[in-house]
């Protein structure tokens, strides 16, 4: 969040700390009607983090500090506060339910059962969380999918309503705790306090799907560098999470190994010549192969290169499909696959997803946003706009006042842990 003396907008900002690049946000929010304004981008290259983890602190901390201070020069604004977005191996999605006895109301002598308060929603969804993970782990999302009163099945909003039971059905999705002490730590570094930690597929699916597509049933694909985020929704609900490694720097590693040249060379490649099926790329029109000083200059043609290209985006998208068909729910997704990040913007990708996959596809855009708009509401920017909006969003999830921010639970554990030993 950005300091700031007027009521009536909030600043609100988020940081997509990637493999390849960083990418922070910061957006004005109107209370009055939710309406988004982005007013500053920052974007930074990576080479401190590597399929998710940390493999240079002390150079993640410094590429961090690029991105933000980039979006701060913009938004003319100091971040104070920033929500952080994170992905992995490490996250796990589970389907669970609690169940409670709707409490005695003194105000209510409804013979068929008392009111339902917030108070009975927040204890309920409390319960859901009561199950064995490994010492590791820690929940960082409890969604709820539904909510039954009795007999009455397919609630979405339980408070006011009345009954004698009442059960939650919830998505919980769960995160190892070192992943996140560690970034938190580092944003913490430049005196920046991380507001909230949110997982970076859930971020993305808030920014760039309909709500007819949520509840028709539809899967959102967030292809990153290193690796793709899954969720699934049906019902209106999340049904399924998961996170594979790998991603569109597959890719570029394979122009690399096959010309020959710098990884930075590839990716410029890759984005300028190739498309995803090689069939629409050109075979006359040739590039000059990058080359050191001394070697022979070469050439290559479009269509020669993007028969790789094809190939590798053959290989992932086989793997988004065994991953939804494990699901269970590919045969719910009326709505096919929305497809976001970096890696969904090569060219010609949706033709060949819709070949691959032979269901709808479409290509996912942060919605909704005005200002510097086009500067940022590509693709690749879907996660970072979403961590910026998730005080909009939260409110969509589940409409009570939550209590403080699980990780924030998680970092107190942490430190008491260590104080019981030092």
């Amino acid at each position: 969040m950005i300091k700031t003396n007027l009521k009536e907008k909030i600043f609100e900002s988020g940081i997509d700390i990637g493999s390849s690049e960083i990418k922070c946000t910061i957006v004005e929010i109107d209370s009055t009607n939710e309406s988004v304004k982005l007013i500053g981008v920052g974007r930074s290259n990576t080479k401190g983090l590597k399929k998710g983890s940390i493999s240079n602190r002390e150079k993640l901390i410094d590429e961090i500090e690029l991105s933000i201070n980039a979006a701060e020069l913009m938004a003319n604004r100091k971040i104070d506060k920033i929500n952080l977005g994170i992905s992995g191996e490490f996250i796990r999605g589970i389907n669970t339910q609690g169940a409670i006895t709707i409490g005695n109301n003194i105000n209510n002598n409804s013979i068929n059962g008392n009111t339902i308060t917030e108070n009975d929603v927040k204890n309920v969804l409390d319960l859901t969380k009561a199950i064995s993970l490994p010492i590791d782990q820690d929940i960082l999302h409890v969604i709820p999918q539904e909510f039954k009163i009795d007999s009455m099945n397919s609630i979405k909003e339980p408070i006011g309503m009345t009954g004698r039971r009442l059960e939650a059905m919830v998505h919980l999705i769960t995160v190892t705790s070192a992943a996140i002490d560690n970034l938190v730590k580092c944003i913490e570094e430049l005196g920046i306090e991380v507001s909230e930690v949110i997982y970076q597929g859930l971020a993305s699916s808030l920014s760039t799907l309909y709500e007819d597509e949520k509840e028709l049933g539809v899967a959102c694909v967030d292809i990153g560098s290193t690796k793709t985020d899954i969720i699934i929704y049906c019902d209106g609900g999340i049904k399924f999470t998961s996170t594979i490694n790998i991603g569109s720097s597959s890719i570029t590693n394979d122009i690399a190994v096959m010309l020959q040249i710098p990884i930075s060379k590839s990716e410029e490649i890759k984005k300028k010549y190739t498309s995803a099926k090689a069939d629409l790329s050109s075979d006359e029109l040739k590039f000059e192969i990058p080359s050191m000083e001394g070697q022979v200059k070469r050439s290559i043609s479009e269509n020669e290169v993007s028969k790789y290209v094809e190939a590798r985006m053959i290989e992932i998208l086989d793997i988004i499909k065994n991953v939804c068909e494990q699901s269970g729910l590919k045969e719910k997704l009326t709505y096919g696959i929305v497809f976001t990040g970096g890696g969904s913007s090569l060219k010609n990708f949706e033709k060949l997803a819709k070949e691959v996959l032979r269901m709808p596809i479409r290509i996912g855009y942060p919605q909704n946003i005005s200002g510097a708009a086009e500067q940022a509401t590509t693709p690749s920017f879907s996660v970072a706009l979403g961590l910026a909006q998730w005080k909009i969003f939260k409110k969509q999830i589940v409409n009570i006042d939550n209590e403080k921010p699980i990780f924030k639970n998680t970092m107190k554990k942490i430190k008491s842990i260590i104080k019981e030993f030092f």
